[in-house]
């Protein structure tokens, strides 16, 4: 059993960014290794009279969604997120993804398990920084390295208590609270290798759907105008930067139609990214409020660049698909999931046809 237990802890670390060297594959055993000996039982928080009031609060919170995700949602009602870390810093992982300087698709690292994914992550800040510098110099790539706060084992860990609750989350707006529990737990649903793009907008798609959901029938008014509020701002964005991805790849595709009056592609590049913040920096005036609510836009804004727009385009994409597909499995997840689940055994080239098929 002992060894069992072993495997499984080692095909997690993998599941979690893979491996390619020795000293790439120890930072992930032994992050997830201190990440597990962290987290403890949320009844325990619960009882310690030294948690913050706040934090109850917080994590009893937490299992009330975690318990409507297994009734209502109908997904894995297991060990994960039964247990909370703090980890004492502000992300638990940190992503490097990269692109070339005239496309939007991502390099990809392949590994056991987790098949190709376009992204590598690490524990440590200053290595993820390290990787990417690499991956500039070496390969001449625009790289971005963005802090990640939660991360999914596939449900390979539910017998070490499965995947925890992080500081890195817990105290989210109750709306944001609810989209990553019902994220991170829709990848136990479904997981295809070698499928990046399919796995996150599957996995946004159940969020996106499950929390409005949540809101609707069990959320308090001001819970609702809360995520109201920046779920508009969120949408705005997103609207945005999608619209500047079509932009960027008929500018690197050369497409027919397109006029590029004697300008360079680097030219024409430039004068894209300028459109794009100054559109920005218009759309917020639209919708003004408080500036410390953009400050997660604006520092996403101030560092766009390829591999930005790429690594946004996997968990974006293909969410209008499965949003039309649940829609067709007359609301209900059971017959959602399996008809995803039917989709994850057809090719790419096919899943992305029905996905796009209204």
């Amino acid at each position: 059993m002992r060894r069992l237990n072993l495997i499984a802890l080692l095909l997690a670390s993998l599941a979690l960014s893979g491996c390619s060297t020795v000293g790439y594959y120890w930072q992930s055993v032994n992050g997830h290794l201190q990440l597990m000996r962290a987290a403890k039982p949320v009844p325990d928080w619960l009882a310690n009279e030294a948690t913050p009031p706040k934090l109850k609060e917080r994590l009893t919170l937490s299992q009330r969604l975690r318990d409507f995700a297994a009734a209502e949602l109908k997904l894995p009602d297991n060990a994960s997120y039964r247990r909370y870390a703090d980890l004492q810093r502000r992300a638990v992982v940190w992503n490097v993804v990269a692109a070339p300087p005239y496309s939007l698709t991502l390099k990809t690292w392949c590994f056991p398990v987790m098949g190709c994914v376009g992204y590598r992550g690490y524990f440590d800040e200053a290595a993820a920084k390290a990787e990417a510098d690499s991956l500039a110099t070496a390969e001449g790539l625009e790289v971005s390295v963005y802090g990640v706060p939660a991360y999914s084992t596939l449900g390979w860990m539910n017998w070490a208590g499965g995947d925890p609750l992080l500081n890195t989350f817990i105290h989210y707006p109750e709306g944001e609270l609810a989209r990553m529990i019902f994220h991170e737990l829709a990848h136990q649903v479904v997981y295809v290798a070698d499928d990046t793009m399919f796995n996150e907008s599957f996995a946004s798609a159940v969020e996106k759907i499950g929390a409005e959901q949540w809101l609707r029938t069990q959320a308090s008014p001001a819970a609702r105008a809360e995520y109201e509020a920046f779920d508009a701002r969120r949408r705005a964005f997103k609207a945005l930067t999608q619209t500047t991805r079509q932009r960027l790849n008929a500018i690197y595709e050369q497409k027919e139609g397109l006029r590029h009056d004697g300008k360079g592609k680097l030219a024409i590049k430039s004068e894209a990214m300028k459109q794009f913040r100054a559109d920005y920096e218009t759309m917020k005036r639209q919708y003004g409020g408080d500036p410390d609510r953009w400050a997660g836009f604006d520092a996403w804004v101030a560092k766009a660049n390829n591999a930005s727009f790429g690594a946004q385009a996997a968990y974006d994409e293909l969410v209008p698909g499965f949003e039309a597909l649940f829609a067709r499995s007359n609301r209900q997840w059971d017959r959602f999931y399996d008809a995803v689940k039917t989709l994850a055994s057809l090719s790419v080239a096919e899943r992305r046809r029905q996905l796009a098929t209204p």
